[in-house]
């Protein structure tokens, strides 16, 4: 029987971990690309590398998506069934105040991938998934987003990817590539990355509760997003290079949330009562009612969020929700995981991670 090799960039983040054990699990080889001068940290695929199980399955490569002659060295080496392009600067703050670097690793890194798989003669072998975002959409043209809505970028990182997503399409159609786009909308786990507003908030609130900070400073928390787990929307990236044919999916539960409500939703799950006020950047929230054994940390009264213009961005996204009737109908998509376990997962985490840092 021949096992499929895949090939990752990204693989250091959220979604390549979780991909690089999904695929693990199916018997894939699983190469990854990792930065040579990064100092990005391995944590969340140290258990895979470390693994004796796994000593002879998973390798890591170094390149950069920036350094063609690199990417075609990998190609031309592994020589892999299955290339998922999620490495990416994926961070939408970041990207306005560093848009010529955004823009080199999520465009034209995208084009050196696909012209790495060409100029390697693996045109015909190797598919080719791109990591597309629900930011295309930006200034919502439709009450929910599908693969036929209008895109209206709002961000150089919205910009950039609506840029690797168009390339994309045009190397599957100029060179009969198998090249998809998956436009995932939003996704989370305890891996995201820690600047990620979802991820903001449990670690902030953890640390409020053990006593490392008074307050949480957030932005725009009345911004609507379609929130999804992480490890599940994996598994339909590599759906979407199962099917029969190339072809671009959005992927999303279809269920919409402001970020109050996820703050909410991290206190409530605590058994911690909070009472907001003011409005706009005079809004915040303190705490009216907890359990004083289980939180000696906390005050009543302690004001525990308030809102800070320094984490607007210059140019928001309001309103985001996908509409995956493509998705659930062609590839049988079904979200499991609901936002009160994706909430619960998280804080868990974080609450544990951050115990550990106090005893350090």
């Amino acid at each position: 029987m021949k096992f499929k090799k895949a090939l990752i960039t990204g693989i250091t983040g959220q979604d390549g971990s979780y991909l690089a054990e999904f695929l693990l699990k199916k018997n894939y080889f699983v190469h990854g690309i990792k930065r040579k001068s990064s100092s990005l940290n391995s944590a969340r695929i140290d258990h895979i590398y470390e693994s004796n199980k796994y000593q002879n399955k998973f390798f890591l490569h170094y390149g950069d998506l920036v350094d063609p002659n690199s990417l075609v060295e990998i190609i031309r080496k592994v020589r892999p069934d299955e290339v998922y392009n999620l490495a990416a600067q994926s961070h939408v703050g970041v990207s306005f105040q560093l848009p010529n670097y955004t823009s080199s690793v999520n465009s034209l890194g995208t084009l050196n991938l696909l012209q790495a798989i060409k100029d390697t003669g693996m045109s015909n072998k190797t598919k080719f998934y791109q990591a597309s975002t629900s930011e295309l959409f930006g200034e919502i043209q439709e009450s929910k987003q599908s693969e036929k809505t209008k895109f209206y970028p709002k961000s150089p990182y919205a910009t950039s990817k609506l840029f690797a997503y168009w390339i994309t399409k045009n190397y599957r159609e100029s060179y009969n590539m198998f090249a998809s786009n998956g436009i995932l909308f939003n996704h989370e786990s305890p891996r995201r990355g820690e600047t990620f507003v979802t991820r903001k908030i449990t670690i902030g609130i953890s640390k409020i509760i053990y006593g490392l900070e008074n307050c949480l400073l957030l932005g725009n928390i009345y911004s609507l997003r379609d929130w999804g787990h992480a490890k599940e929307y994996v598994e339909m990236c590599w759906k979407v290079l199962q099917y029969k044919k190339p072809d671009d999916f959005v992927i999303a539960t279809e269920k919409q949330y402001n970020v109050k409500f996820f703050i909410n939703q991290c206190f409530k799950y605590l058994g911690i009562e909070i009472k907001w006020s003011g409005k706009g950047v005079k809004e915040q929230a303190k705490i009216i009612k907890f359990d004083n054994l289980k939180f000696p940390k906390l005050k009543k009264n302690m004001v525990v969020i308030r809102i800070s213009k320094k984490y607007f961005r210059p140019n928001e996204v309001e309103n985001l929700i996908g509409n995956a009737s493509k998705a659930k109908r062609l590839l049988k998509w079904k979200p499991r995981i609901n936002i009160n376990h994706l909430i619960k997962e998280m804080m868990d985490s974080d609450l544990e991670n951050t115990r550990k840092s106090t005893l350090k």
